[in-house]
């Protein structure tokens, strides 16, 4: 039996205007049957009617970088300690916890195994659908090279180390082989590894190149990178990757070479509007973070100017979970309009995902993915930071997370 979502204002993600007064059908095999004003509504007479007293009806919304293996509060070393049954629990609960928080769709960008995508794909767990890298593709040394002092690897689950161009090929294809639906590499060091730097480059263009074309050939894989300094970046993009994750060292020169090839950035602004504190920050870390910080921000705001095309990721692991959305407060407060942030977190990173046919928009024959919020996100953006103004959660149309909307909405 079909679903008919009323007295709503539709913000449907495509970048329109919001419709008052808008209805959504969802049809018995979750899919949107219709999405806009009330007036232009089809009848209904069989379907099951909810009211949803005038707040807010978007998309599901998509963070297309994560670390569902990560918490910012555990070091690499703690890591070797975990339990690995327990973990297993642990990161069921932050699929959950996300999903609740509004994210029906998430892009893991290493460590997690693709066996937790299949066990949300069975319904052996809750959370978003989800796509993963499996690990991360560095250079000896590099930013995914997790090695202690005394030659332990304290994240085995995440680091593929590659330092020719024929081993990254060979690293490419065993992250394909371990059913990774995207295949991330590492352009330059980063802030959190303590054996390089933002401006240090990584894998070189060859090899960048290699892995873009082995992905290429394995059904048009995307690649996705790690790329901080303006070198890295330069290098990325000249290989050819689909995203640019972090971006901070963005130019001129490179804004232009983003929008001459559709490249996304994935500015990961949560990470970069994180608070500063050496008690509990690594020095490294902390004396990285603060040299970059007032640089990021500048370079990214003026990326958005440009119209370089953003994608909504968070990093979280390296911030906390189930804050996803505190995202698009970010890119508002770097200048992008709320509408374009909240295009951002599901249009646009549903194309770079390459789910934008059926994900991304409510729009007519697209999967129903979506999410009812309290107050009024275009006009305050914050809204959608707060996990408890997310009252209803539906992926493919079954509702996940209902805070008695529907039973006290429900026709009977």
């Amino acid at each position: 039996m079909s679903t008919r979502y009323r007295h709503a204002v539709l913000v449907d993600g495509t970048g329109a205007a919001p419709v008052p007064d808008a209805v959504l059908v969802v049809d018995d095999d979750g899919q949107i049957a219709y999405a806009g004003p009330a007036s232009a509504a089809p009848r209904t007479p069989d379907a099951t009617d909810v009211d949803l007293g005038g707040r807010t009806l978007l998309p599901g919304f998509i963070d297309c970088h994560v670390h569902l293996s990560m918490t910012p509060e555990r070091g690499l070393v703690a890591g070797l300690a975990a339990d690995p049954t327990v973990e297993t629990f642990e990161i069921a609960r932050r699929l959950r916890d996300t999903l609740h928080a509004g994210v029906t769709t998430l892009r893991d960008l290493g460590g997690t195994p693709a066996g937790y995508r299949t066990a949300v794909e069975r319904g052996l767990i809750e959370g978003p659908r989800l796509q993963v890298a499996v690990k991360v593709i560095s250079h000896t040394g590099g930013h995914a090279d997790c090695s202690l002092p005394g030659g332990i690897d304290a994240a085995p689950h995440l680091g593929e180390l590659a330092d020719t161009v024929d081993q990254a090929r060979l690293a490419a294809r065993r992250v394909l082989r371990a059913g990774a639906d995207v295949v991330k590499v590492c352009a330059t060091g980063g802030m959190g590894s303590p054996h390089d730097d933002p401006d240090d480059e990584g894998l070189t263009q060859e090899e960048m190149t290699a892995v873009v074309d082995e992905a290429a050939r394995h059904r048009g894989r995307p690649v996705a990178v790690h790329a901080q300094g303006t070198a890295g970046i330069r290098n990325a993009l000249r290989a050819g990757v689909s995203s640019i994750e972090h971006g901070y060292g963005m130019t001129d020169e490179l804004c232009d070479l983003a929008l001459e090839q559709g490249t996304f950035l994935v500015p990961t602004l949560s990470t970069v509007f994180a608070p500063l504190d050496p008690a509990v920050m690594a020095e490294h870390h902390y004396r990285k973070k603060s040299r970059w910080s007032g640089i990021s921000k500048e370079n990214i705001a003026h990326a958005i100017a440009r119209g370089v095309p953003i994608a909504m990721g968070t990093d979280s692991g390296v911030v906390p979970h189930a804050c996803n959305l505190l995202e698009l407060s970010h890119l508002v407060d770097l200048g992008m309009a709320p509408l374009g942030a909240i295009r951002a977190g599901t249009l646009n990173a549903a194309r770079l995902l390459g789910v934008d046919d059926r994900l991304g928009s409510l729009e007519v024959g697209k999967t129903a993915d979506f999410v009812v919020v309290d107050g009024d996100p275009v006009r305050d953006i914050a809204v959608l930071g707060r996990p408890e103004n997310v009252v209803l959660v539906a992926r493919s149309g079954e509702v996940h997370k209902d805070l008695a909307v529907t039973a006290s909405g429900r026709e009977q």
